[in-house]
C-alpha cells in the first residue's frame, strides 16, 4: 500500500468517525459506549481484511472508548457499593 493510499484511508476513516460516532467524553451510558466499540471493532476488522491497513486513529479511538467505559463502570460501582 502506498503512502498516498494510507493517507486517503486515514482521511476517510476520520470523516467516517466524525459522521457516525460521538466523542468518548460525550457518551453518558455504558450501552452507548459498548455499541460504539462494537461498531468500531467491526470497522477495524473490515479495514484489516479489505485494505490490510488500519489507521492508528482507529486504535486510539477504541482505546479512548475503553477508558470512558472503565470510568463509567468505576462511577457506577462507587454509586452502588460505597
Amino acid at each position: 500500500m502506498t503512502r498516498f493510499e494510507q493517507i486517503k484511508l486515514d482521511s476517510e476513516f476520520a470523516r467516517f468517525t466524525r459522521m457516525n460516532f460521538d466523542k468518548p467524553q460525550k457518551c453518558t451510558s455504558i450501552d452507548q459506549i459498548r455499541y460504539y466499540m462494537k461498531e468500531l471493532s467491526e470497522k477495524i476488522a473490515d479495514l484489516k481484511s479489505s485494505a490490510r491497513y488500519v489507521p492508528n486513529d482507529a486504535y486510539s479511538l477504541l482505546s479512548q472508548y475503553n477508558a470512558a467505559q472503565n470510568k463509567l463502570i468505576h462511577q457506577n460501582f462507587q454509586e452502588f457499593y460505597l
